[in-house]
């Protein structure tokens, strides 16, 4: 059964964090992963360093509870958002990298996050992979079904479906939640330079 929470894919609440979350999403990116220090959050939050390894067993855990968090809300509406295009592949298509825009958008600490992989240990990082591995093969198979039902042209549907996803995952480098574009605007743009790249006719 579809919960409100899907049907509203396109709403974005304020995320419930915990204290220790929210500080730790403004330190990584402020200073990234390796430039921020355990120490430094327990300052954030008033807390002592014993305080921050009672509720997370390390840095690297506090991390990885930011990742899950960021990962999963995406994961629910880019299935919720091809949902809501019904049979229609074209619809689909739009309504996924609109949700990923503005989940980007949105979620910009959550989605900076992206840029810290490096510091994970395999196995985390083997977890997050799978996670982006199913967003990358809903689109790839949206657009795959595009181009049998001569909506899109491209003959490279995975290498487009990544070429997309990498486009919209920079945003979460660059975009400024107080500058001229609101989430709304910035994700119609890069639909529309979405549906240039598959070949939409």
């Amino acid at each position: 059964m579809t919960t409100k929470q899907e049907r509203d894919w396109r709403t974005y609440a304020p995320l419930e964090l915990s204290p220790i979350l929210a500080a730790a999403a403004d330190a990584f990116y402020e200073h990234g992963f390796h430039g921020t220090t355990v120490r430094d959050l327990a300052r954030r939050v008033g807390l002592t360093v014993p305080s921050i390894y009672y509720h997370h067993e390390s840095k690297e855990g506090v991390f990885v509870a930011l990742l899950e968090l960021g990962t999963g809300e995406v994961a629910w509406r880019v299935r919720a958002a091809s949902d809501a295009g019904g049979a229609d592949v074209r619809q689909q298509f739009i309504n996924v990298v609109e949700t990923v825009v503005l989940h980007m958008a949105h979620r910009t600490r959550l989605a900076a996050l992206d840029q810290e992989l490096r510091h994970l240990s395999p196995d985390n990082r083997k977890r997050y992979a799978a996670r982006r591995k199913e967003v990358e093969k809903l689109v790839t198979e949206i657009v795959e079904k595009g181009v049998l039902e001569k909506v899109f042209t491209t003959g490279l549907a995975a290498e487009t479906a990544r070429a997309i996803l990498g486009m919209c995952q920079s945003i979460g480098r660059w975009y400024n939640p107080d500058g001229p574009l609101s989430p709304t605007e910035l994700a119609e743009q890069y639909v529309e330079i979405a549906l240039m790249t598959v070949g939409a006719r």
